[in-house]
């Protein structure tokens, strides 16, 4: 079983920044992907971001489109905890963000074996 705690969330003027974390316990393992999601009242859940190591300290990142240039990834293997960096939000990133791990950046984006509780962010214009 793996645990996953989301923090960060909260309410940010349009144009703020954010930085949210997700730790991660009990079986974890750094060649685990992890992502994440949001989802916006009365929307479906929407992939977000994932990342993997590939390579000693090397890693991969994927995007969704709507975030690329404004959101970055990061992972702190050592602390088993993954980073979303938000900048430049506005209120359509108004939502529950949820940290997902799977055993691959496919199966994150696609198919998560776990997930966090989520964490709100609200962006007022």
């Amino acid at each position: 079983q793996v645990q996953l705690v989301e923090s960060g969330g909260g309410l940010v003027q349009a144009g703020g920044s954010l930085r949210l974390s997700c730790e991660a316990s009990g079986r974890t393992f750094n060649s685990d992907a992890m992502g994440w999601f949001r989802q916006a009242p009365g929307k479906e859940r929407e992939f977000v971001a994932a990342i993997v190591r590939t390579y000693r300290s090397f890693s991969r990142a994927d995007y969704a489109d709507s975030v690329k240039g404004r959101f970055t990834i990061s992972r702190d293997n050592a602390k088993n905890t993954v980073f979303l960096q938000m900048n430049s939000l506005s209120p359509e990133d108004t939502a529950v963000y949820y940290c997902a791990q799977a055993g691959s950046i496919v199966g994150v984006r696609t198919t998560p074996d776990y997930w966090g509780q989520g964490t709100q962010v609200t962006v007022s214009s």
